[in-house]
């Protein structure tokens, strides 16, 4: 057998032989995967449960002012000022103080050289109790007047209202679930995934002093008048269920 009648045999067999081709149906197979994906009878829910607390603490600070020559004797007055009403405040019951900012800078004349320095110096005052936080600002008056009051809710009085919306929340995140299964048909449900968020609520709000009232003879032992607000706290809680 030569060359020529084996190949034409080759060929022909190859061609007898049946031919299988391979099919994958990638629709079919696209929308078997969408379906198990989102399965039919979920629902997304939000609920929210939220509180007025009253604002418990209050901060006060306090500051002083003065001009001087050189910046060492300024930054001495300054100083003895702020060290002067720490000591002081340490001495009161249910009130902390801690100092606030400091800063020093040069005022120049019409020539733009530096005749003076003036400088600032600041002590906050922070406590639950108003009454005795405002007794002692007023004490500290003119030696540090009042520049600025605000208040704010205490990670204590934040944490209990926290966990008292968060059980509201969640009850009403059940009660929605509950009332739309019946409503689309469903008799019962079971909880998917499900999230809690917290909200500290608005920041404590600033109540501006007149520096002139706390500084007059008549100011400088009346005790500062301060009243705190609320804080809304609010508790969120998001998820989605499978209807059954």
């Amino acid at each position: 057998m030569n060359r020529k009648t084996a190949l034409a045999l080759a060929l022909a067999g190859a061609c007898a032989a049946p031919l299988i081709l391979a099919f994958t149906p990638t629709a079919a197979v696209a929308a078997q995967d969408a379906s198990q994906s989102q399965p039919a009878g979920v629902l997304s829910l939000n609920a929210q449960s939220s509180m007025d607390v009253p604002q418990d603490t209050v901060h006060i600070t306090l500051f002083y002012e003065q001009e001087a020559k050189d910046p060492a004797t300024l930054t001495t007055a300054l100083n003895q000022h702020a060290d002067a009403a720490l000591q002081k405040a340490k001495g009161v019951t249910g009130v902390t103080a801690h100092t606030g900012s400091f800063s020093i800078g040069p005022s120049n004349n019409r020539d733009g050289r530096i005749s003076a320095w003036r400088g600032r110096t600041e002590v906050v005052l922070e406590s639950h109790d108003f009454a005795a936080a405002s007794k002692l600002a007023g004490q500290m008056a003119p030696g540090m007047q009042v520049g600025d009051v605000q208040f704010s809710l205490s990670p204590e009085a934040q944490r209990a209202a926290e966990q008292k919306l968060t059980g509201q929340a969640i009850a009403t995140f059940r009660q929605q679930a509950s009332s739309a299964a019946q409503a689309f048909g469903y008799g019962s449900y079971s909880i998917r995934e499900v999230n809690v968020g917290r909200n500290g609520g608005i920041s404590p709000r600033p109540m501006m002093m007149s520096v002139r009232a706390m500084s007059s003879d008549n100011a400088q032992s009346a005790p500062v008048p301060i009243e705190g607000g609320t804080t809304t706290v609010t508790v969120s809680v998001s998820g989605s269920v499978q209807m059954k």
